[in-house]
Protein backbone atom coordinates (compact mmCIF):
# COMPACT_ATOMS: atom_id res chain seq x y z
CA UNK A 1 0.00 0.00 0.00
CA UNK A 2 2.82 1.97 0.72
CA UNK A 3 4.24 2.01 -2.48
CA UNK A 4 0.99 2.36 -4.66
CA UNK A 5 0.07 5.49 -2.44
CA UNK A 6 3.79 7.10 -3.54
CA UNK A 7 3.76 6.03 -6.92
CA UNK A 8 -0.05 7.60 -7.48
CA UNK A 9 1.08 10.66 -5.40
CA UNK A 10 3.89 11.29 -7.95
CA UNK A 11 1.87 10.56 -10.40
CA UNK A 12 -0.73 13.31 -9.67
CA UNK A 13 1.96 15.53 -9.13
CA UNK A 14 3.58 15.08 -13.03
CA UNK A 15 -0.09 15.52 -13.92
CA UNK A 16 -0.24 18.65 -12.13
CA UNK A 17 2.43 20.24 -13.77
CA UNK A 18 1.74 18.91 -17.08
CA UNK A 19 -1.79 20.67 -16.93
CA UNK A 20 -0.52 23.44 -15.95
CA UNK A 21 2.69 23.82 -18.68
CA UNK A 22 0.87 22.59 -21.74
CA UNK A 23 -2.74 23.81 -21.51
CA UNK A 24 -0.03 27.53 -21.61
CA UNK A 25 2.40 26.18 -24.48
CA UNK A 26 -0.81 24.95 -26.39
CA UNK A 27 -2.36 28.53 -26.57
CA UNK A 28 1.07 29.76 -27.33
CA UNK A 29 1.88 27.28 -30.04
CA UNK A 30 -0.45 25.67 -31.15
CA UNK A 31 -2.57 22.12 -30.17
CA UNK A 32 -1.64 19.81 -32.59
CA UNK A 33 2.48 20.06 -31.76
CA UNK A 34 1.58 19.55 -28.07
CA UNK A 35 -0.69 17.53 -28.29
CA UNK A 36 1.32 15.13 -30.34
CA UNK A 37 3.79 15.45 -28.28
CA UNK A 38 2.42 14.48 -25.08
CA UNK A 39 0.85 11.97 -26.35
CA UNK A 40 3.54 9.96 -27.30
CA UNK A 41 5.40 10.78 -24.46
CA UNK A 42 2.26 8.78 -22.31
CA UNK A 43 2.99 6.09 -24.84
CA UNK A 44 6.72 6.00 -24.50
CA UNK A 45 7.16 6.75 -20.27
CA UNK A 46 3.93 4.18 -19.93
CA UNK A 47 5.51 1.69 -22.16
CA UNK A 48 8.75 2.14 -19.39
CA UNK A 49 7.50 1.64 -16.30
CA UNK A 50 6.32 -1.84 -17.66
CA UNK A 51 10.14 -2.55 -17.33
CA UNK A 52 11.17 -0.59 -14.62
CA UNK A 53 14.13 -2.18 -12.79
CA UNK A 54 13.76 -0.39 -9.27
CA UNK A 55 11.05 1.13 -7.74
CA UNK A 56 13.16 4.35 -7.93
CA UNK A 57 12.78 4.18 -11.92
CA UNK A 58 9.08 3.15 -11.75
CA UNK A 59 8.78 6.52 -9.74
CA UNK A 60 10.27 8.61 -12.14
CA UNK A 61 9.04 7.10 -15.03
CA UNK A 62 5.23 6.96 -13.66
CA UNK A 63 5.88 11.00 -12.86
CA UNK A 64 6.85 11.63 -16.50
CA UNK A 65 3.92 9.81 -17.26
CA UNK A 66 1.73 12.35 -15.29
CA UNK A 67 3.09 15.06 -16.29
CA UNK A 68 2.23 13.52 -20.28
CA UNK A 69 -1.22 12.82 -19.52
CA UNK A 70 -1.63 16.01 -17.92
CA UNK A 71 -0.54 17.74 -20.64
CA UNK A 72 -2.73 15.86 -22.76
CA UNK A 73 -5.94 16.43 -21.44
CA UNK A 74 -6.49 20.17 -21.22
CA UNK A 75 -5.51 20.07 -24.85
CA UNK A 76 -7.49 17.39 -26.03
CA UNK A 77 -10.59 18.99 -24.72
CA UNK A 78 -9.55 22.92 -26.07
CA UNK A 79 -8.91 21.10 -29.58
CA UNK A 80 -12.23 19.28 -29.68
CA UNK A 81 -14.61 22.19 -28.28
CA UNK A 82 -12.91 23.91 -31.59
CA UNK A 83 -14.03 21.66 -34.22
CA UNK A 84 -17.26 21.14 -32.83
CA UNK A 85 -20.71 22.75 -33.77
CA UNK A 86 -22.61 24.61 -30.73
CA UNK A 87 -25.24 22.75 -31.17
CA UNK A 88 -23.97 19.73 -30.15
CA UNK A 89 -20.42 20.53 -28.76
CA UNK A 90 -21.14 20.22 -25.13
CA UNK A 91 -22.35 16.19 -25.69
CA UNK A 92 -19.80 15.08 -27.80
CA UNK A 93 -17.66 16.90 -25.32
CA UNK A 94 -18.63 14.74 -22.03
CA UNK A 95 -18.58 11.40 -24.24
CA UNK A 96 -15.06 12.02 -25.06
CA UNK A 97 -14.79 12.44 -20.82
CA UNK A 98 -16.99 9.69 -20.54
CA UNK A 99 -14.13 7.48 -22.31
CA UNK A 100 -12.47 7.63 -18.89
CA UNK A 101 -14.75 5.95 -17.34
CA UNK A 102 -14.68 3.00 -20.30
CA UNK A 103 -10.82 2.57 -19.71
CA UNK A 104 -11.61 2.24 -15.21
CA UNK A 105 -14.00 -0.61 -16.73
CA UNK A 106 -11.03 -1.79 -18.41
CA UNK A 107 -8.49 -1.68 -16.14
CA UNK A 108 -10.47 -3.19 -13.40
CA UNK A 109 -11.61 -6.39 -15.85
CA UNK A 110 -7.52 -6.58 -16.50
CA UNK A 111 -6.42 -6.46 -12.72
CA UNK A 112 -9.31 -9.07 -11.61
CA UNK A 113 -8.11 -11.18 -14.61
CA UNK A 114 -4.77 -11.39 -13.50
CA UNK A 115 -5.34 -11.39 -9.79
CA UNK A 116 -7.80 -14.70 -10.78
CA UNK A 117 -4.42 -15.94 -13.11
CA UNK A 118 -2.58 -15.44 -9.97
CA UNK A 119 -0.02 -13.72 -11.91
CA UNK A 120 3.66 -12.45 -10.61
CA UNK A 121 4.13 -8.78 -10.62
CA UNK A 122 0.49 -7.91 -12.06
CA UNK A 123 1.13 -4.84 -12.17
CA UNK A 124 3.73 -4.56 -14.90
CA UNK A 125 0.61 -6.15 -17.27
CA UNK A 126 -1.74 -3.10 -15.80
CA UNK A 127 0.93 -0.38 -16.55
CA UNK A 128 1.32 -2.22 -20.41
CA UNK A 129 -2.48 -2.29 -20.67
CA UNK A 130 -2.49 1.59 -19.94
CA UNK A 131 0.65 2.42 -22.16
CA UNK A 132 -1.00 0.61 -25.20
CA UNK A 133 -4.30 3.04 -26.00
CA UNK A 134 -1.76 5.95 -25.84
CA UNK A 135 -0.01 4.52 -29.05
CA UNK A 136 -3.43 4.33 -30.93
CA UNK A 137 -3.97 7.84 -29.46
CA UNK A 138 -0.84 9.04 -30.88
CA UNK A 139 -1.65 7.49 -34.19
CA UNK A 140 -4.95 8.86 -34.10
CA UNK A 141 -3.64 12.27 -33.19
CA UNK A 142 -1.22 12.77 -36.05
CA UNK A 143 -3.89 12.29 -38.48
CA UNK A 144 -5.70 15.64 -36.67
CA UNK A 145 -5.44 19.12 -38.26
CA UNK A 146 -4.28 21.92 -36.59
CA UNK A 147 -7.43 23.73 -34.75
CA UNK A 148 -8.65 26.65 -37.30
CA UNK A 149 -9.83 28.72 -34.46
CA UNK A 150 -6.11 28.52 -33.38
CA UNK A 151 -4.76 29.48 -36.82
CA UNK A 152 -7.43 32.40 -36.81
CA UNK A 153 -6.56 33.74 -33.64
CA UNK A 154 -2.79 33.87 -34.47
CA UNK A 155 -3.20 35.65 -37.70
CA UNK A 156 -2.83 32.48 -39.98
CA UNK A 157 -5.99 33.09 -42.10
CA UNK A 158 -4.56 30.48 -44.97
CA UNK A 159 -3.63 27.48 -42.74
CA UNK A 160 -7.35 28.15 -41.44
CA UNK A 161 -9.49 28.13 -44.47
CA UNK A 162 -7.13 24.98 -45.88
CA UNK A 163 -8.06 23.24 -42.55
CA UNK A 164 -11.83 24.26 -42.81
CA UNK A 165 -11.75 22.94 -46.25
CA UNK A 166 -10.45 19.32 -45.86
CA UNK A 167 -13.25 19.27 -42.99
CA UNK A 168 -16.05 20.08 -45.28
CA UNK A 169 -14.41 17.98 -47.90
CA UNK A 170 -14.71 14.89 -45.46
CA UNK A 171 -17.95 15.35 -44.47
CA UNK A 172 -19.19 15.51 -47.92
CA UNK A 173 -20.12 19.15 -47.95
CA UNK A 174 -19.44 21.45 -50.89
CA UNK A 175 -15.81 23.63 -50.77
CA UNK A 176 -15.62 26.82 -49.05
CA UNK A 177 -16.18 29.60 -51.18
CA UNK A 178 -13.14 32.20 -51.92
CA UNK A 179 -15.61 35.12 -51.05
CA UNK A 180 -16.70 33.25 -47.60
CA UNK A 181 -14.74 35.31 -44.56
CA UNK A 182 -14.27 32.65 -41.61
CA UNK A 183 -15.33 34.07 -38.22
CA UNK A 184 -12.38 35.80 -36.46
CA UNK A 185 -12.06 34.73 -32.59
CA UNK A 186 -10.59 37.97 -32.04
CA UNK A 187 -7.59 38.97 -31.19
CA UNK A 188 -5.26 37.58 -28.52
CA UNK A 189 -5.31 39.22 -25.31
CA UNK A 190 -3.15 39.21 -22.39
CA UNK A 191 -3.60 39.19 -18.49
CA UNK A 192 -3.93 35.56 -18.40
CA UNK A 193 -7.76 34.34 -16.61
CA UNK A 194 -8.09 36.96 -14.19
CA UNK A 195 -8.95 40.02 -15.93
CA UNK A 196 -11.73 42.18 -15.01
CA UNK A 197 -13.84 39.91 -17.48
CA UNK A 198 -12.99 36.46 -16.86
CA UNK A 199 -12.14 37.17 -12.92
CA UNK A 200 -15.41 35.63 -11.88
CA UNK A 201 -15.80 33.12 -13.88
CA UNK A 202 -12.08 31.46 -13.44
CA UNK A 203 -12.46 32.21 -9.33
CA UNK A 204 -15.58 30.19 -9.58
CA UNK A 205 -15.24 27.50 -11.96
CA UNK A 206 -11.54 26.96 -10.94
CA UNK A 207 -13.15 26.36 -7.16
CA UNK A 208 -15.44 23.94 -8.35
CA UNK A 209 -12.99 21.89 -9.90
CA UNK A 210 -10.85 21.68 -6.72
CA UNK A 211 -13.73 21.00 -4.43
CA UNK A 212 -15.09 18.24 -7.00
CA UNK A 213 -11.51 16.75 -6.65
CA UNK A 214 -11.23 16.65 -3.02
CA UNK A 215 -14.46 14.76 -2.90
CA UNK A 216 -13.91 12.49 -5.25
CA UNK A 217 -10.50 11.48 -3.94
CA UNK A 218 -11.60 11.25 -0.95
CA UNK A 219 -14.80 8.54 -1.60
CA UNK A 220 -12.97 6.47 -4.01
CA UNK A 221 -9.67 6.26 -2.62
CA UNK A 222 -10.15 6.78 1.01
CA UNK A 223 -13.75 5.50 1.52
CA UNK A 224 -13.08 1.54 0.18
CA UNK A 225 -9.89 1.20 2.50
CA UNK A 226 -11.61 2.80 5.44
CA UNK A 227 -14.71 0.47 4.87
CA UNK A 228 -13.12 -2.90 4.66
CA UNK A 229 -11.19 -2.29 7.39
CA UNK A 230 -14.53 -2.01 9.51
CA UNK A 231 -15.63 -4.78 7.98
CA UNK A 232 -17.14 -4.51 4.48
CA UNK A 233 -14.70 -5.76 2.59
CA UNK A 234 -16.82 -6.16 -0.25
CA UNK A 235 -15.77 -2.90 -1.68
CA UNK A 236 -12.42 -4.33 -2.21
CA UNK A 237 -13.73 -6.81 -4.77
CA UNK A 238 -13.04 -6.88 -7.96
CA UNK A 239 -16.77 -7.09 -9.01
CA UNK A 240 -17.71 -4.71 -6.57
CA UNK A 241 -15.24 -2.72 -8.05
CA UNK A 242 -16.23 -3.30 -11.74
CA UNK A 243 -19.98 -2.52 -10.98
CA UNK A 244 -19.00 0.96 -9.40
CA UNK A 245 -17.18 1.77 -12.17
CA UNK A 246 -19.86 0.48 -14.67
CA UNK A 247 -22.35 2.81 -12.99
CA UNK A 248 -20.36 5.54 -14.34
CA UNK A 249 -21.53 5.28 -18.00
CA UNK A 250 -24.88 6.16 -17.07
CA UNK A 251 -24.02 8.88 -15.29
CA UNK A 252 -22.06 10.30 -18.11
CA UNK A 253 -24.77 9.43 -20.49
CA UNK A 254 -27.15 11.79 -18.61
CA UNK A 255 -24.71 14.77 -18.25
CA UNK A 256 -24.25 14.26 -22.37
CA UNK A 257 -27.85 14.44 -22.80
CA UNK A 258 -28.51 17.19 -19.93
CA UNK A 259 -25.67 19.81 -21.25
CA UNK A 260 -27.73 19.84 -24.69
CA UNK A 261 -31.40 19.79 -23.20
CA UNK A 262 -30.98 21.73 -20.24
CA UNK A 263 -27.77 23.66 -20.42
CA UNK A 264 -24.51 23.40 -18.84
CA UNK A 265 -25.16 25.41 -15.84
CA UNK A 266 -28.35 23.37 -14.74
CA UNK A 267 -26.87 20.14 -15.67
CA UNK A 268 -23.50 20.41 -13.37
CA UNK A 269 -25.62 21.91 -9.93
CA UNK A 270 -28.00 19.21 -10.72
CA UNK A 271 -25.25 16.44 -10.34
CA UNK A 272 -23.41 18.28 -7.42
CA UNK A 273 -26.59 18.49 -5.66
CA UNK A 274 -26.95 14.60 -6.28
CA UNK A 275 -23.29 13.78 -5.71
CA UNK A 276 -24.16 15.70 -1.90
CA UNK A 277 -27.23 13.64 -1.74
CA UNK A 278 -25.23 10.02 -2.36
CA UNK A 279 -22.51 11.16 0.16
CA UNK A 280 -25.35 12.04 2.93
CA UNK A 281 -27.25 8.64 1.81
CA UNK A 282 -23.67 7.33 2.86
CA UNK A 283 -23.15 9.20 6.63
CA UNK A 284 -26.54 7.75 7.46
CA UNK A 285 -25.94 3.45 5.67
CA UNK A 286 -26.09 1.45 8.70
CA UNK A 287 -26.42 -2.12 6.12
CA UNK A 288 -23.77 -3.21 3.48
CA UNK A 289 -26.71 -2.82 0.91
CA UNK A 290 -27.50 0.99 1.76
CA UNK A 291 -23.47 1.24 2.04
CA UNK A 292 -23.39 -0.38 -1.37
CA UNK A 293 -26.11 1.79 -3.07
CA UNK A 294 -24.92 5.05 -1.71
CA UNK A 295 -21.30 4.02 -3.53
CA UNK A 296 -23.01 3.60 -6.92
CA UNK A 297 -25.13 6.87 -6.53
CA UNK A 298 -21.85 8.56 -5.95
CA UNK A 299 -19.88 6.81 -8.94
CA UNK A 300 -22.99 8.05 -10.44
CA UNK A 301 -23.42 11.14 -9.41
CA UNK A 302 -20.01 12.49 -9.37
CA UNK A 303 -18.36 11.24 -13.21
CA UNK A 304 -21.66 12.88 -14.30
CA UNK A 305 -20.20 15.83 -12.34
CA UNK A 306 -16.50 15.33 -14.10
CA UNK A 307 -18.37 15.02 -17.33
CA UNK A 308 -20.53 18.67 -17.13
CA UNK A 309 -16.95 20.13 -15.97
CA UNK A 310 -15.19 19.14 -19.24
CA UNK A 311 -17.51 20.39 -21.36
CA UNK A 312 -18.47 23.83 -20.02
CA UNK A 313 -15.13 24.49 -18.81
CA UNK A 314 -13.64 25.36 -22.11
CA UNK A 315 -16.58 27.48 -23.34
CA UNK A 316 -15.79 29.95 -20.84
CA UNK A 317 -12.34 31.30 -22.14
CA UNK A 318 -11.94 32.93 -25.55
CA UNK A 319 -9.44 31.00 -27.88
CA UNK A 320 -6.23 32.68 -27.03
CA UNK A 321 -6.93 31.20 -23.34
CA UNK A 322 -9.13 27.96 -23.51
CA UNK A 323 -5.82 25.53 -23.19
CA UNK A 324 -4.78 27.66 -20.48
CA UNK A 325 -8.05 27.67 -18.66
CA UNK A 326 -8.22 23.91 -18.85
CA UNK A 327 -4.91 23.59 -17.80
CA UNK A 328 -5.20 25.54 -14.94
CA UNK A 329 -8.58 23.34 -14.23
CA UNK A 330 -6.67 20.44 -14.58
CA UNK A 331 -4.18 21.23 -12.12
CA UNK A 332 -6.96 22.08 -9.39
CA UNK A 333 -8.04 19.01 -9.81
CA UNK A 334 -4.83 17.18 -9.39
CA UNK A 335 -3.93 19.82 -6.42
CA UNK A 336 -6.72 18.43 -4.78
CA UNK A 337 -6.02 14.81 -5.37
CA UNK A 338 -2.60 15.75 -4.07
CA UNK A 339 -4.22 17.42 -0.69
CA UNK A 340 -7.17 14.56 0.01
CA UNK A 341 -4.62 12.21 1.59
CA UNK A 342 -3.06 14.15 4.16
CA UNK A 343 -5.71 16.19 4.75
CA UNK A 344 -8.36 14.00 4.84
CA UNK A 345 -6.55 11.36 6.98
CA UNK A 346 -6.68 13.72 9.72
CA UNK A 347 -10.68 14.06 9.34
CA UNK A 348 -11.02 10.55 9.01
CA UNK A 349 -9.14 9.92 12.58
CA UNK A 350 -12.10 12.42 14.02
CA UNK A 351 -15.49 11.14 12.30
CA UNK A 352 -15.62 8.79 9.33
CA UNK A 353 -19.16 9.71 8.99
CA UNK A 354 -18.58 13.26 9.81
CA UNK A 355 -15.87 13.35 6.74
CA UNK A 356 -18.66 12.29 4.01
CA UNK A 357 -20.80 14.45 5.38
CA UNK A 358 -17.88 17.14 5.06
CA UNK A 359 -17.95 16.09 1.31
CA UNK A 360 -21.05 16.93 0.54
CA UNK A 361 -20.88 20.50 2.38
CA UNK A 362 -18.08 20.90 -0.31
CA UNK A 363 -20.17 19.62 -3.00
CA UNK A 364 -22.84 21.86 -2.11
CA UNK A 365 -20.21 24.63 -2.76
CA UNK A 366 -19.73 23.91 -5.77
CA UNK A 367 -23.02 23.84 -6.87
CA UNK A 368 -23.41 27.30 -5.04
CA UNK A 369 -20.62 28.44 -6.85
CA UNK A 370 -21.49 27.26 -10.47
CA UNK A 371 -25.27 28.87 -9.83
CA UNK A 372 -23.14 32.15 -9.34
CA UNK A 373 -20.59 31.96 -12.78
CA UNK A 374 -22.03 34.64 -15.18
CA UNK A 375 -22.53 32.86 -18.22
CA UNK A 376 -24.37 29.97 -19.81
CA UNK A 377 -22.99 28.54 -23.04
CA UNK A 378 -25.58 26.01 -24.56
CA UNK A 379 -25.53 26.55 -28.20
CA UNK A 380 -23.11 29.90 -27.96
CA UNK A 381 -20.34 30.19 -30.11
CA UNK A 382 -16.88 29.86 -29.17
CA UNK A 383 -15.56 33.23 -29.01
Amino acid sequence: MPQALQTGTLFFLGMLIGASLFGRLADRYGRRNVLIWTVAADAVFGLLSVFAPSFAVLLLFRFLTGVAVGGTLPVDYAMMAEFLPPKNRGRWLVILEGFWAVGTVAVALVAWALAVAGVAEAWRWIFLATAAPAFVGFWLRVRLPESPMYLMNAGREAEARAVVGKVLEANGRPPLEPGVTLAHPGAPSGGGLFTPELRRRSTLILAVWFLVSLAYYGVFVWVPAKLAAEGFGFVRGYGFLVLVALAQLPGYALAAHGVEKWGRKPTLIGFLILSAAGCLMFTFAASPGMVAAALLIMSFALLGTWGGLYAYTPELYPTGKRATGMGTAGAMARLGALLAPSALALLFAQSFAGTIGFFAVLLLIGAVATAFIDVETRRLALA
